[in-house]
């Protein structure tokens, strides 16, 4: 089983059937807080629902599509982060979180993303990865702005959530890029 340890009050582990009733659990109390920004809430309306996300999930990893992980904070699991989808073709991957509102202002989903970049570029050898984020979505983005991820711009009506198009900020990084940041910002620490 994938686990990857991001600091000492962080890890990352792939999600599985006994994380189904506490994701749920998650995703309907923060179900407000983020259904602004994600398309899917309203197919995640009971455990069944999110157990079939798993196992869809854990399909996809095996296939070496994508690795959604559960984000585990202080050994309680507080939302998801991981790679939407990986194009080995073209060794990138897209990264996609989301975290239960109670967690948020931690910093817990900048470290996390940064070590799923940090993994993306180490152990998988990619040369890019990205993050979409609606245009509007200024916590999101601040993470991939806070990560030194650069603006590439923007995809007008980039997706659809439940009555209406949002515009997509996408933002790269390149490993030769984060080598740079990576260094620079460990010196700065």
């Amino acid at each position: 089983m994938f686990v990857h340890v991001v600091d000492d009050e962080i890890y990352l582990k792939l999600v599985d059937q006994n994380d189904a009733v506490r994701l749920f659990e998650l995703t309907d109390r923060s179900r407000c807080h983020l259904r602004q920004w994600l398309p899917w809430l309203d197919d995640t309306n009971n455990v069944n629902n999110t157990r079939q996300y798993i196992k869809e999930s854990r399909d996809s990893f095996a296939r070496h599509k994508s690795m959604n992980t559960a984000i585990v904070y202080k050994d309680e699991i507080v939302g998801v982060a991981g790679f939407n989808e990986f194009d080995w073709n073209n060794r990138s991957g897209s990264i996609g979180y989301w975290l239960d509102n109670h967690y948020t202002g931690r910093g817990i989903i900048v470290r996390s993303v940064g070590a799923l970049t940090n993994f993306a570029f180490t152990e998988l050898k990619m040369n890019r990865v990205e993050i979409r984020a609606a245009k509007e979505n200024i916590k999101s983005r601040a993470v991939a702005e806070r990560l030194g991820f650069q603006l590439e711009g923007f995809i007008r009506d980039g997706e659809w959530l439940y009555d209406h198009f949002v515009d997509h900020a996408v933002y790269g990084m390149l490993a030769r890029e984060w080598e740079g940041f990576n260094s620079s910002s460990e010196t700065a620490k």
